[in-house]
């Protein structure tokens, strides 16, 4: 097919708006911990950003895309990029950019990770679990729900990633996190975040970013990508509110709260964004910002040391938000409908498909972190933790 310039334009710019995002939560996460560990959080997204780009043209991009092989992972076809053009492919785009573009949601997926090690991982033994994660977990999962793997097969749809990314993410996080421990001192004594102006920043990035995110997951400039940029502005909004409002309930209306919302808004709206109109988005929203409010007491209560909530905001939000597409799809704005038109076989799909998502990713993470922590050792040792890790680590201070 021909190139159409268009397309093509769109989904550069997209993708170029997906790369922030791993910056983003870099400096989200870095203005949640202690001024100790600061430069080590941002550190660790550029870590993660230039693993997965060595991996993801070597073999994670054909393990995600490549030729289904019994419906569970891709084949090696696309190893190196072998095959992988420069010009116009079915899409009118060329392939190659695509490739750039889900390089990307893989980077982003796991610097999200990242929440459950703040303060107290290696950078070795890091590396060593991006690289397996990457390939036993994310890749597969990729896979799974849009390389033509089983999911799809199934049924599920996921408009940007809420199983692929949100999912996968926030429940690995979890696992991860009951593996290396809690942090010294948590429970004990005040770990206030150092910076908030700073989490505030990655925050506003992660909220421009996510339009190319969620919009440019339409591979076109047509309709479903001006659905989609409309409901994530709109659900993150109303997250934001939402949690807002329920912590000025409990107290004080923090600005992290909000944004902490906000963000609990747009993953949530992620496996919907081209499916819904905006009136469901806000009710998928709001929903968000409270449900991941709520989770986030849970775990404080059960003094969990997930510590920057990413199973909070995007393992639950992404549960709820995958749940949600298979209730509210609209079959008038995307030829899918869901529940409440209906579709039972929908609903069920996406159910299926976001709960086995939730069990792989927290079996799968458990596995890996606890081979990794006997083999190498996952965290820092406690004189370590005590210096801080931009020290210890990266002989540097914010």
């Amino acid at each position: 097919m021909a190139l159409d310039t268009g397309v093509t334009c769109w989904l550069l710019v997209s993708a170029i708006l997906v790369m922030l995002m791993t910056p983003g939560v870099g400096f989200f996460y870095g203005g949640l911990v202690r001024k100790k560990n600061f430069i080590s959080m941002i550190a660790l997204s550029f870590v993660v950003l230039s693993l997965v780009s060595v991996q993801w043209i070597l073999f994670g991009y054909s393990l995600a895309f490549g030729h289904d092989i019994g419906g569970v992972i891709g084949n090696l076809e696309y190893i190196g990029l072998n095959g992988v053009s420069a010009d116009a492919g079915t899409g009118t785009y060329p392939p190659l950019i695509f490739m750039m573009f889900q390089l990307f949601f893989a980077s982003v997926t796991i610097a999200i990770v990242t929440s459950a090690v703040a303060e107290r991982i290696r950078l070795s033994s890091f590396i060593v679990f991006v690289l397996v994660w990457l390939t036993v977990v994310y890749c597969p999962v990729a896979h799974w729900v849009w390389g033509g793997g089983w999911a799809s097969q199934f049924g599920l749809i996921d408009f940007a990633g809420g199983t692929v990314v949100e999912i996968c993410s926030g429940f690995s996080a979890l696992a991860l996190a009951l593996v290396i421990g809690k942090r010294a001192g948590f429970g004990e004594y005040s770990l206030e975040p150092h910076n908030i102006p700073i989490a505030l920043l990655g925050a506003a990035l992660l909220w421009f970013g996510w339009f190319g995110f969620n919009a440019g997951s339409a591979l076109a400039v047509n309709s479903s990508a001006a659905i989609a940029f409309v409901t994530t502005n709109t659900a993150a909004a109303a997250g934001a509110l939402a949690w807002m409002f329920a912590s000025w309930y409990h107290g004080k209306p923090s600005s992290l709260g909000m944004v902490s919302g906000a963000i609990a808004g747009m993953v949530a709206i992620t496996p919907a964004a081209g499916f819904v109109s905006p009136l469901i988005a806000i009710l998928i929203g709001a929903v968000a910002g409270l449900l991941c409010y709520s989770m986030m007491l849970l775990r404080i209560k059960k003094m969990c040391d997930e510590s920057l909530d990413a199973w909070a905001i995007h393992g639950m939000g992404g549960l709820w938000g995958t749940i949600a597409t298979g209730i509210f799809a609209a079959a008038a704005l995307c030829g899918f409908s869901g529940l409440i038109e209906g579709n039972i076989h929908q609903f069920t799909a996406n159910v299926v498909g976001a709960f086995v998502t939730m069990i792989y990713a927290f079996v799968m993470t458990f596995v890996i972190g606890i081979i990794i922590d006997r083999t190498m050792g996952l965290r820092v040792t406690e004189d370590e933790e005590y210096v801080g890790l931009d020290i210890c680590q990266h002989g540097e201070r914010a």
